[in-house]
């Protein structure tokens, strides 16, 4: 393999998508995915592919720090894997059978991305008062029914992450917000992207054996991502949390039915 030969203008998509994630702390799928697509007219399969490695490249920075902190709830984190590898794992032998270049897999992903994007943003406008909600509600203990139903997440995740490279942030977080309310968020942040790191790797790893990853591309994007993620985290108490949310929330939507319609 030839070395990835670095495109100023992904780096520059690369660094304002990090300093969003950066700020907000909402996946870079949600938004590099649709910009490839949208903008720069990458096939949508390819897209998802490179930004799978993209995100778990990024997020495993995220769980080293989450890590050392002892920001990271375990037992969350693997229950969410026992349902989302399969789901992954099933998802990719899916496209491989059905083949990723052809229209149907094209036309498919392109509509469940969008569908995701418009979730996503519901998950990001509501996802303080779902938060208050779930901390003021007093309910019996259910350790299995809350197992089975993280279980049940992690496989929806894995579905939607392998299929779009999107879920993993802001739906799999006001999920868990719902399910555990008494964890604190950064916990329950934590675990979330601990759980990222190892199904956007093994997503990143599918696509890549079904060729349907640009080196050069992905190379790009780290290059203007890692920085941009470091701004943004340092500015992030500086900014307005509901304003940055309402706004990418509008845009996830406008991009989401942009997606779904075309």
């Amino acid at each position: 393999m030839s070395l990835p030969h670095i495109t100023l203008l992904y780096s520059l998509s690369g660094l304002g998508v990090g300093f969003l994630v950066g700020l907000t702390g909402v996946g870079g799928g949600s938004l590099m995915t649709p910009i490839l697509v949208l903008l720069f007219g990458v096939h949508p399969a390819t897209a998802v592919g490179t930004d799978l490695l993209y995100a778990a490249a990024t997020k495993a920075t995220g769980t080293l720090v989450h890590g050392l902190k002892g920001s990271i709830e375990w037992r969350v984190t693997l229950r969410l894997a026992v349902g989302s590898v399969p789901a992954a794992t099933v998802t990719l032998i899916l496209l491989h059978r059905y083949g990723m270049d052809s229209h149907h897999t094209s036309t498919l992903i392109q509509v469940v991305l969008g569908v995701a994007l418009l979730i996503t943003a519901v998950a990001l406008v509501f996802r303080p008062q779902l938060a208050r909600l779930a901390a003021r509600r007093e309910r019996p203990e259910a350790p299995l029914r809350t197992f089975w139903l993280t279980v049940l997440t992690g496989a929806i995740l894995g579905t939607l992450v392998s299929l779009t490279s999107v879920g993993a942030g802001a739906i799999g977080v006001t999920v868990l917000l719902l399910l555990y309310p008494a964890l604190p968020t950064n916990r329950i942040v934590g675990s979330d992207i601990a759980h990222a790191v190892p199904l956007t790797l093994l997503a990143g790893a599918g696509h890549w054996l079904l060729g349907s990853i640009d080196w050069s591309l992905l190379a790009s994007l780290l290059v203007g991502s890692l920085p941009g993620i470091a701004i943004g985290s340092y500015l992030s108490s500086r900014a307005p949390d509901a304003l940055l949310r309402n706004l990418l929330a509008a845009t996830l939507t406008f991009v989401g039915a942009k997606l779904v319609m075309s």
